[in-house]
């Protein structure tokens, strides 16, 4: 792994810096102050057809003061980086919390956190603003050359790269030090003969480094030669007949069903009401809190900033508080829910189970999603043993559209490929599948999921949530698993008739 730090970040003034925001919230009487300085570089390449479209390397520089005055927020951020600067933005977040004083219902109180100091880096090997331009995009090239095939008309190529550096301090005397990378490249082909088609790589992106794109972690040459012969496939495959059917689902597509109707229903401050842009609230109220069979009996799911690899896995979240993983469904029961220290203390809560997070040094941090994840069998329970147990059903791989309503409850996903399950064996794709279900009906269904062999840390680099919007990195693990009696709609059909 790199030596750590970036020592560009490092040598810049942190902790005088720190210290002239804290001690000038302390002297205007904030009863919790905190500051976070923030680095985030971000580069991407898109190729089209082997030829560089674009390519971007931007960075985003800053310092945001946080205080509680008077049991009322109070923010305020900026970039210059100086000691009269930082002291100034204290001022100003103290001046805007007495402004919103009358608009507070109750004063603001933090769950207790015990105080941190430390450095943390994320896991990767190669950092991926050290390859050249010239490299990153030879690479791409690579994979545009080894996607091609009979029939793909277009390919493209792309990769986003992330390198976040953070420092947080606050009043309690919490001081830590973070740097996190992540990577996401994509390849897609297209053909455009007649009815428009596309096939694209299923891989997520990761908390990793280059190394990456070069094979760790991911087969991504093994996926990305294939994708002509399954776009082949799907372009003379049969569509769908519409009605129920058994489904087997890779993780690469139920990542992003956790993520739509379990991860954001679960957000405490959606089934509070406090928050809905992006996603709405919840249908998962407080009141039925330990009672809720959200799932069947084979349904865990774990909520953590701690997973190798993780998009959301840190040492510390961005309220000071230490990573750790805790339970949101236990056997089917929906018993907790993500927090941050405002809502744990409302809550009667002992500490935050660390979901806060901001995006920038210009936002607040809110309530976010750690890495929520649906465990693996203790069994090693295979692919091919779920799809045994099915005499008529589909075996869905990859995410593609979604849709849910604002309380999280009613959805329908499609995916990259659906193949017909026949008498316990697989029989070819079929087109223009989407399953559509309720939250509940269709985790209620979940009749087995598969081992830690077929476990994947799926995810997203861009969930949005927040007014300001605010984007945040988030992984789902899941295994494979069996549902039962899933409603199938052929898309095609349902288009004519719209």
């Amino acid at each position: 792994m790199p030596s750590g730090l970036d020592p560009r970040f490092t040598a810049l003034p942190l902790d005088t810096l720190a210290d002239a925001a804290l001690t000038r919230a302390a002297a205007l009487g904030a009863t919790h102050a905190d500051v976070r300085i923030e680095r985030i570089r971000m580069g991407s390449h898109r190729l089209r057809d082997e030829a560089l479209e674009s390519s971007t390397d931007a960075t985003d520089l800053g310092i945001g003061v946080r205080v509680i005055h008077d049991g009322s927020w109070g923010f305020a951020a900026g970039i210059t980086l100086t000691p009269d600067a930082a002291a100034t933005l204290a001022e100003q977040a103290v001046a805007a919390a007495r402004i919103s004083r009358p608009l507070t219902s109750f004063p603001v109180e933090l769950a207790p956190e015990p105080v941190h100091v430390g450095e943390w880096v994320s896991p990767f090997r190669l950092d991926p603003f050290e390859v050249s331009d010239a490299e990153r995009v030879e690479r791409l090239v690579e994979l545009s050359r080894l996607a091609a095939g009979a029939g793909v008309d277009h390919v493209t190529a792309t990769v986003d790269l992330v390198d976040e550096h953070k420092l947080y301090a606050d009043l309690a005397g919490s001081r830590t030090l973070q740097r996190r990378v992540r990577v996401l490249p994509v390849v897609e082909v297209m053909a455009t003969n007649g009815r428009y088609h596309s096939m694209r790589t299923t891989n997520p992106p990761a908390g990793r480094g280059w190394e990456y794109l070069l094979g760790e972690g991911w087969d991504l040459d093994g996926e990305v030669s294939q994708l002509a012969s399954w776009l082949a496939e799907q372009r003379a495959a049969p569509c769908v007949q519409p009605g129920r059917y058994d489904l087997v689902v890779e993780p690469t597509n139920l990542w992003l069903t956790i993520h739509e109707s379990v991860a954001h229903a679960t957000e405490l401050d959606r089934a509070l009401g406090y928050e809905a842009a992006y996603a709405g609230t919840s249908f998962a109220k407080p009141e039925t809190l330990g009672s809720l069979q959200y799932g069947s009996d084979v349904m865990t799911v774990t909520g953590d900033r701690v997973a190798e690899h993780g998009l959301a896995s840190c040492a510390w979240d961005d309220e000071g508080v230490e990573a750790q993983t805790f339970e949101i469904i236990r056997d089917g029961t929906h018993v907790g829910y993500q927090l941050n220290r405002q809502m744990a203390h409302e809550q009667g809560r002992d500490r935050s189970n660390g979901c806060a997070f901001a995006d920038s040094s210009g936002h607040i941090p809110l309530q976010r999603m750690p890495n929520v994840s649906l465990q693996p069998a203790a069994s090693e329970t295979t692919v091919e043993d779920l799809v045994g147990r099915v005499e008529r059903g589909l075996y869905v791989v990859g995410d593609k559209s979604w849709s849910i309503d604002m309380q999280r409850y009613n959805f329908q996903f499609t995916a990259q490929r659906f193949y017909a399950i026949q008498d316990g064996r697989l029989a070819g794709q079929v087109a223009d599948a989407a399953y559509q279900a309720t939250t509940t009906d269709f985790w209620r269904s979940m009749e087995a999921v598969g081992g830690p062999g077929t476990y994947r840390l799926m995810g997203a680099l861009d969930c949005g949530k927040g007014q300001p919007g605010q984007s945040a990195p988030v992984s789902h693990g899941a295994p494979a698993a069996l549902f039962r009696s899933v409603n199938v709609l052929n898309t095609e059909a349902e288009g004519a008739h719209a």
